[in-house]
Parts: structure tokens; sequence; C-alpha cells
């Protein structure tokens, strides 16, 4: 049970706090600046990592900002997101001589933050003269922001269409407030938007702007729209009050005091076994909840969250019950009471039910992190726009599509990867934008 004279805010402590001066000079000095450096292949934007830690050993922190938001333009909230113990840090050659990795997520963030995240921060890039060329952008996520600053500083006029109030997708919505906060998340927009971004919120394409009037009037289309809300699971029950999409709940984190929010007396079930039930798994511990017990209907080695991130939230009280699935929501007076399970076993990688296993979890919140829905029916609006067996938009390693004009980049291709990913992907599709559209000049 958690402390009632502890503030819930104060648990939010940063999971990546920044570095102090001395602190980073010391750091980026173990780091043996590696030929064929491993972690820069570990990073899906190719970031020189040894050449922008040699800059901060030298002090030389402008231009080892430039090293890092050249190749990455959200590396500073990547710096705060990015699961770097599977990839740069994973990476690193003092594993081999077992030694701690080289901190390289929060160098970067020591790096990155006077830059983007200050107010009197240096300018490092300028957009390009206008090329006469245009270009919108569908979404204003991680993806669509990668592609529109690319854009931008190649000289075109890159418009992003947004239908929330803010923009920044998961990266501003979606992302656990101890990971990155929703201040740090627009204020790094602010700074993209400096380059030349154009960012227009509350309008919806297909309502507010159609897809005609964004093929006369832009000579390219990007579809950067990520994936939608997590799905209902179809259980009984699962309309009573308590029962959440998780990424609403994490949304609402983002924006709300956490006292308003606070789950203090709550004993929390949250169904699924990815890294977005991790967060909400963490959340709710940290929000002050009684119980949180993590549901999955598999096993700890089949669960497709980080096992740095599984351990973060078991250190926070998080409680694991495995080989379980949901089969009602158990209410009362319209309100959740607990969730009825049955044990499961796997054959064959199949799930299957144990007879007479059946048991009630005593809980009165219930969220699910079951995955996001694919935005089928929104991309009926493309004309030939192909999809695959999952719902995800085809396209090739730059990003085209089946419709000519069209590229596409982050999670509505992948299906939910990481926001470095998103980035890559989007600045490949505007360097295949720029061939493309320069070819046709």
């Amino acid at each position: 049970m958690s402390d009632p004279s502890v503030k819930v805010s104060d648990n939010f402590v940063e999971y990546k706090p920044p570095m102090g001066h001395n602190t980073a000079l010391q750091e980026a000095n173990r780091c043996l600046n590696c030929y064929d450096a491993p972690c820069i292949k570990a990073c899906p934007t190719g970031i020189d990592i040894p050449g922008f830690i040699k800059k901060i050993a030298t002090g030389n922190l402008r231009g080892s900002a430039r090293t890092i938001l050249e190749a990455n333009i959200l590396g500073a909230s990547c710096a705060r997101v990015c699961p770097t113990q599977e990839l740069c840090e994973g990476a690193c050659v003092l594993h081999d001589l077992h030694e701690e990795p080289i901190d390289i997520g929060r160098l970067q963030r020591h790096a990155t933050d006077f830059v983007v995240m200050e107010e009197d921060g240096p300018d490092l890039f300028e957009a390009a003269p206008k090329n006469g060329k245009k270009v919108a952008l569908v979404g204003a996520g991680p993806a669509s922001l990668g592609c529109a600053a690319e854009l931008a500083r190649l000289g075109y006029e890159a418009v992003c269409f947004e239908k929330a109030e803010k923009p920044g997708g998961l990266n501003t919505f979606g992302i656990a407030d101890y990971k990155m906060t929703y201040a740090a998340a627009l204020k790094e927009i602010e700074w993209v938007e400096q380059l030349g971004v154009e960012i227009r919120c509350n309008t919806a394409v297909g309502e507010d702007v159609t897809v005609a009037e964004l093929e006369e009037e832009y000579d390219a289309i990007f579809l950067g729209v990520g994936l939608g809300g997590v799905g209902p699971l179809g259980l009984p029950g699962e309309e009573l009050e308590g029962v959440r999409d998780s990424l609403e709940f994490i949304a609402e984190l983002k924006v709300r005091p956490k006292e308003e929010v606070a789950l203090r007396g709550k004993k929390v079930a949250v169904i699924g076994g990815g890294n977005t039930a991790i967060d909400a798994v963490t959340q709710s511990c940290r929000l002050g909840a009684d119980q949180v017990y993590m549901v999955y209907r598999r096993g700890p080695k089949d669960m497709g969250a980080y096992p740095h991130e599984q351990e973060l939230a078991r250190k926070d009280g998080g409680i694991f019950v495995y080989y379980s699935q949901p089969v009602e929501v158990v209410g009362e007076g319209g309100k959740v009471t607990g969730l009825k399970m049955v044990r499961t076993e796997v054959k064959d990688g199949r799930v299957h039910y144990i007879d007479g296993s059946e048991q009630v979890l005593d809980v009165d919140v219930v969220l699910r992190a079951t995955g996001q829905s694919k935005l089928r029916e929104f991309f009926l609006l493309f004309d030939g726009l192909a999809l695959d067996e999952k719902g995800r938009v085809i396209a090739d390693e730059d990003g085209r599509t089946s419709v000519k004009g069209v590229w596409t980049g982050g999670d509505c291709v992948s299906g939910g990867q990481e926001v470095v990913n998103a980035v890559a992907e989007g600045k490949r599709a505007a360097e295949s934008i720029h061939r493309e559209l320069q070819g046709a000049s």
C-alpha cells in the first residue's frame, strides 16, 4: 500500500535525469571511440555516437548537439525515451570487458537539451530558401516531424495536418510521464517549427480538408498517422465504469495534475504484455494504487515488453500474473468489482484454457493494453492504397506507397515501434520525396 504522506507527483521523477557538467565529462571520457562502432549500427537513425561523445569530452557541446540532431531531429526526446539498453548501449563494447556501458542516452540529453529545451539555446540549422514545392504531411507525430524537418531543411514548404489540439502524437500523449513530460514534448516541437515546419492542429484530413484538396495543392503527401486506440476485448462487463483504454489513461496523466488522477485505495488490473502495458502498470503504481496486476495470457518469455521495463515495473510494485486469460469483467452497481480469469497453457504456440481454473481477481480498475487498432477506414480515403493482412500500409524501404505521390512511415507501416524508428523512416521518406520532386523539376 502506498504511503499517504507522500505526494503522488513526487513518484514521477525522471527515469533518465539530466547529467551535470562534470558527470557528463567523466562519462564521455570513458568512451573508447571505437572504430566501426557497433553503437552506431544499433541506432536506427545512425547517429555518430562516438563522434558526439568525443565532442562532449572536448567541451564542444554545440558541435555534439549538431552531430546528434543532423541525424535525428528528435534527438532530445529520443535521449529520454529510447530503449537504449536494447539499442546503442546494448551494443557497447564495454559489455565485453564486463564494465558498465557508456550512458549514451543521458549524454545525448546533455548535448541536446541546451539547444532544444532552453529558451536562449543556440541556433544550429536554418531552413533552406524555398524551392517552390510543397509537401503535405498527415499527422504531426514523430514520423511526420522527422520527414517535415528534413524537407524544410531542403527548401520545401512542409505543412503538417493534425486532428488533435496539440501536435506530437504518442510522443506528446502516449509516453509515460516519468520518461518524458508533456511540456518537454511540446518544447521540442516548437524547436522543430523554428526550422520552417508549419503545423495545423484541429485539422482532420477527410473532414476539415479533403484528400483531393491535398493532391491538388501539394506536390507530395506523407502519411504519418500512426495507430488508433486500444480496441475493446469483447468481454462481458467491459462497459462497466472503471474499464479504460490504457492509452487514454496515459494521455490523461500528461495533462492533469497527478493528485487529481491518483489511484490511492484502488486495485488495478492491466491486460496485456507489451511496453504500453508496462507503462500502465508502472504509472498505476506511482499513482498510489494498493495493488497493480499485469495479466498476461502467456509466459514471461513471450512478453513483448523489454526486460528492463519489466524490471522497473516490478520494482515499482507491479504483480505479474502469467498464463491467465480474462474472460469477464465482474461488476456491481455499474462499477468494476473484479476481473474473472481462466488459467492457460501454451501448446504448439497456441493458448489453451485449463478447465475448471476460473478465478476472480479483486480489482476496481481494468486497463486494456492489448495493442492498438489499425486505421483501415481512414486509409480508404486514399484510392488504391495497399494494406497488408494486418491493416498496415505497405511501403518500400523509402516509404513509397502503392499510390503515386504518397509516402508513409512510422507505426502505420511497422505496426508499432520506437520513436527513433519513426524518425528514421520519416527522414528516409523525405530524401526519397526530394529525389522524386527534383527529378520532376
